[in-house]
């Protein structure tokens, strides 16, 4: 703005003192004149500008934008250190600062009887804070509110607001004490470890600053707004920045890094989320940053459909203006799918919004909308500004913060014990002066008995017997009970312990170290009594990247999934293997009319890709689906998909980044017996609301997907026990929404229950793992299996029996390091050594692997590769039925099975050697063992030996018995069949758990069992 000139009226004289005349216009002078004008106050450009002598006083001319310039610094200035911004060092500004020490000093502690809060407004108000009640009276509440303030300062009685946004009663109506935290804030006011000013009338002293035991800046933070500056400090963990400033006592050297070891992040008073330890780290560097937070929320599965239950809210978010912006956005259709909004909250469980979805609604792309559109996910934006000494402004890293804090406590300890010093040396003063009265008690009390009065005595006292103005005054100040013995005895120990005390206190005073072991005991202390666990949770990786997977380790797990579509996640050593014919453990519990349908061991760091009935595939990480323990239910899977209601998983696979480099086709095959071949890459963007797979007819189920090389072998086996084999050439590959082909050929209500793939090659290494669902299974190499064409019936895999149940599953495996996990529809589960299930030929019902209660049935099974570190243990239940020839027969553990096994069942070119079925059944139960029972101990030591060595021994001449449990030959029905009034265990309490001889042969000559059975075509045997 360029300058006016100033210039002279004709009818004006100059001044009569005036010696030189001002100058006309401003703009005549240079810059330098200018700025030393302004400076000086001299704008005649001739010398010091004078002062003017009016009926207002004297006045002096002076420019504007200076005057302007200085008094809005002082206002400024007066609002940055006496009202916005807070101290470091106590964590509190002025305003705080009076409510707490006014409360102090109105005895209003924690164990105190609550006062209205009307009375301490007015006390801070009549003595230390000139300004409105509003102000006093809204920080009074803050400071009692638990949703503000992590560890609260003020304890509250009545309404102090809430959440919702609603003011709190009136001041008259409420009523407050200090909390124990506070105390220990004020805690050594009395001992002079702070400065104290006068207060606004120059009446009382007012502290500058707070002693401090805890580090209440970064505990419960602090927002401000001042002139060009503002302030925002996330609350923190009372524990977690104790352990930071005692890390930072020990090793002053200390890293940002390592004291976020301690100091993990904010902990906000309403708990949520927080995501990026990233962002976390910028805002400790820098004091500046920006700190994602995110609300709580959980879908549920209910009876009348899924709901989103949000149970925690981000700091500082109104739950009110929440509900209402998300009722809107309803209202304005820019969120569908939400049939119900309300809100459950109360005192007890605290927040609750009830966000009810419609049928039709996919619940997590709600939930993400929820996220996008409203504060249940915000920022904070963290702004780490504080006084320093109380006057200087300054952006603070989280070290810089501690130190800070460091430094004052250490100024305060080393006032309090210079404090105590000086007390105690004082007491000690007055004690020598009563000890020497009391050695010369009789020449003390002639001498007081001769003096005129009381100041006649205090002269002569001092005169006599050389003491002190203060020794002489307690001396006749003393009571004639101090001259008893126990009294003067007294006084000798207390002097003697005040100088024990004085030593101590002097030896403090002259050691930093242990100053700082004193701060670093009284924080421990304030850990151990006030420390909370940690509210808010945080999460290493930002929203919307996988940046989690280089801090997640990588180990093997299981993936459970039920037919309601509840799925979790575990490691595989929740399960130790056991004998195989054990009843297993509890593997999770199960709604009504749920089961285990699927289970799947994969890498926390593989992909997995989930097929829906519908024939969609949706994609997401191993480890993001959420952990549980061997009991739990899961979590319902529209948590981490988005998925329809009435959609359901019915395959899921995992897939390496190894795999992905070597597999060029996925596998897709459907229980109508369709098999499908598409490109891998067609697969490779997988939408979050998934993409179409395979068109699906009505009454069709996608069940399995396998990735393929192009060149591989396909095994399928039906539930009613029939198999075929063929090459992967046979099917030719399709597009994405093909439907597929016929891979094997199904009659009635037979269906598809198991698809596999074989490595061109490996067919003679494989055996195919057939599993029932009565807990039967069994091993047959795939040797015995003829490759053929596509769309056949196939051959027989297993005998399939009412006893036995129809097959569940079926999976290829090579060699016998490998371990086999099964659930039943009831949640039990088992893990056994796959080199404990016998090898058997194709048409044979197989051996028992797990023993199941009443009503349940095998639903899944799934391979995981054997852990060495893994043990097998024993089942101490024995099994039901006649499995071993005796009672007091021990199996041996999987290796050694398997090789007596493998060598004895050896198929010679390809096709393995059947057992008569003419052999004599009545032989075969008279026999008896004849040779010696190995023991555990006999075991353990041909172990020990060489292998060849072992092999050998055990392979030649007759085998031992317990090599021939698996055999069960009296159990196949193509050999004898029992009468259907008689089971199994009626026949286990007597000969070793055999059937008695005369027993069998007459159930062998009935008429029942030589009734005739269907095969699978429906011709008779």
């Amino acid at each position: 703005m360029p300058r006016k000139k100033v210039t002279k009226k004709a009818d004006e004289t100059p001044p009569e003192n005036s010696e030189k005349t001002p100058i006309e216009d401003l703009a005549d002078l240079s810059p330098e004149k200018v700025a030393q004008a302004e400076i000086t106050g001299d704008f005649s450009g001739n010398g010091p500008a004078k002062e003017e002598k009016t009926e207002f006083g004297l006045v002096r001319a002076r420019i504007l934008e200076d005057e302007m310039r200085e008094s809005y610094l002082d206002y400024a200035m007066s609002v940055i250190i006496a009202r916005a911004l807070p101290d470091v060092r106590d964590g509190l500004k002025p305003v705080h600062r009076r409510v707490l020490f006014s409360m102090f000093e109105l005895g209003l502690t924690h164990q105190a009887k609550f006062r209205k809060s009307a009375t301490v407004v007015g006390d801070v108000l009549g003595k230390y804070h000139p300004h409105g009640d509003i102000a006093v009276y809204d920080t009074l509440v803050r400071l009692a509110q638990p949703f503000s303030m992590r560890e609260r300062l003020v304890d509250g009685q009545g309404n102090f607001g809430s959440l919702d946004g609603d003011a709190p009663a009136a001041m008259r109506y409420t009523e407050s004490r200090l909390t124990s935290v506070a105390e220990e804030i004020l805690s050594d006011l009395d001992k002079n470890t702070v400065d104290f000013v006068d207060n606004y009338d120059a009446t009382r002293k007012e502290p500058k600053v707070l002693p401090a035991k805890v580090p209440n800046l970064l505990i419960n933070g602090s927002m401000g707004i001042a002139v060009g500056m503002a302030t925002n400090i996330p609350p923190h963990n009372l524990g977690e920045v104790c352990d930071a400033v005692g890390y930072l006592i020990d090793d002053p050297e200390c890293t940002m890094e390592d004291l976020m070891v301690h100091v993990k992040g904010p902990d906000f008073p309403t708990g949520a989320e927080i995501y990026g330890i990233e962002q976390i780290k910028a805002a400790y560097a820098t004091g500046k940053g920006a700190i994602t937070m995110r609300a709580v929320a959980n879908i549920e599965d209910t009876q009348k459909g899924f709901r989103i239950i949000v149970s925690e809210i981000p700091y500082q978010v109104n739950k009110a203006e929440l509900i209402t912006k998300i009722a809107d956005l309803v209202r304005e259709k820019k969120l569908e799918g939400i049939s119900d909004l309300r809100d459950e909250s109360d005192r007890k469980e605290g927040v609750r919004i009830v966000i009810d979805l419609k049928s039709s609604a996919y619940p997590k792309k709600i939930l993400n909308r929820l996220y996008e559109l409203t504060d249940m996910q915000t920022v904070f934006y963290t702004n780490m500004l504080a006084l320093v000494d109380g006057i200087q402004p300054r952006i603070l890293t989280l070290k810089n913060v501690l130190e800070e804090y460091l430094k004052h406590r250490q100024n305060v300890v080393r006032r309090r014990t210079k404090h105590l010093l000086d007390r105690a040396k004082e007491r000690a003063h007055v004690l020598e002066g009563l000890r020497i009265a009391l050695k010369s008690i009789d020449d003390v009390v002639s001498t007081i008995r001769k003096s005129k009065d009381r100041n006649d005595a205090h002269k002569a006292l001092k005169t006599k017997f050389k003491l002190t103005d203060i020794q002489s005054n307690a001396i006749l100040d003393m009571r004639l009970s101090a001259l008893a013995a126990l009294e003067r005895e007294k006084i000798e120990s207390e002097y003697e312990e005040k100088l024990r005390l004085i030593a101590d206190l002097e030896s403090i005073l002259g050691d930093e170290k242990k100053i700082i072991e004193i701060i670093k005991k009284e924080l421990k202390e304030m850990k151990d009594k006030y420390a909370s666990p940690r509210r808010t949770k945080i999460y290493a990786e930002s929203l919307g990247k996988f940046s989690a997977e280089d801090l997640i380790p990588s180990e093997q797990v299981i993936i459970i999934l039920t037919r309601g579509n509840y799925i979790k996640r575990m490691p595989v050593s929740s399960y130790r293997s056991q004998v195989r014919g054990g009843k297993g453990v509890m593997g999770m519990e199960t709604k009504e009319e749920d089961m285990i349908e699927h289970l799947v061991a994969a890498n926390t760091h593989d992909d997995m890709f989930f097929f829906t009935d519908r024939g969609r595939i949706f994609h997401t990480k191993v480890y993001e689906i959420p952990s549980a323990s061997r009991i739990a239910k899961g979590q319902a899977i529209v948590n981490i998909l988005q998925i329809s209601p009435e959609e359901k998983v019915t395959a899921m696979i995992t897939l390496t980044r190894e795999e992905l480099e070597r597999f060029k086709y996925i596998l897709l095959a459907t229980s109508k017996g369709l098999v499908k071949k598409s490109a891998l890459n067609l697969y490779s963007k997988v939408r979050k609301t998934g993409i179409l797979a395979i068109k699906l007819k009505n009454d069709d189920r996608l069940r399995w997907v396998k990735f393929t090389t192009g060149d591989d072998n396909i095994f399928q086996v039906s539930a009613k026990g029939q198999s075929i084999f063929y090459r992967e050439t046979d099917i030719r590959p399709m597009g994405r929404t093909a439907a597929g082909v016929r891979g094997i050929h199904l009659k009635g209500e037979d269906y598809a229950v198991s698809c596999d793939v074989i490595a061109t090659g490996k067919e003679n290494e494989a055996d195919a793992l057939i599993v029932m669902e009565k807990g039967f299974g069994k091993r047959t190499p795939l040797v015995n299996f003829k490759m053929q064409l596509r769309g056949g019936m196939g051959i027989r895999a297993a005998q399939v029996t009412p006893r036995t149940g129809e097959i569940i599953g079926m999976r290829i495996v090579y060699g016998i390091e490998y371990d086999v996990i099964l659930a039943s529809s009831k949640g039990q589960m088992i893990r056994m050594a796959i080199g404990t299930i016998k090898r058997l030929q194709r048409d044979t019902q197989g051996v028992t692997l797990i023993r199941l209660n009443k009503g349940d049935k095998v639903t899944s099974v799934t391979v995981i590769k054997k852990d060495k570190g893994d043990k097998l243990i024993d089942v101490p239940e024995e099994p039901k039925g006649p499995i071993d020839d005796s009672e007091n027969k021990s199996e041996p553990t999987g290796d050694l099975v398997t090789k007596v096994e493998e060598k004895s069942l050896e198929p010679k070119e390809g096709i393995l050697k059947e057992e008569s079925d003419n052999e004599n059944i009545s032989e075969k139960i008279a026999q008896k063992p004849a040779e010696k029972k190995l023991s555990q101990s006999s075991i353990a030591k041909k172990e020990n030996q060489p292998e060849i060595e072992k092999e050998e021994t055990l392979i030649e001449g007759k085998l031992p018995d317990w090599a021939k449990v698996h055999t069960d030959t009296w159990r196949q029905p193509d050999i004898f069949k029992l009468k259907k009034d008689i089971k199994v265990h009626d026949y286990k309490e007597k000969n070793n758990g055999l059937p008695l001889k005369d027993s069998v042969e007459k159930d062998l000559s009935s008429e029942d069992s030589a009734k005739e059975e269907t095969n699978y075509w429906g011709k008779k045997h």
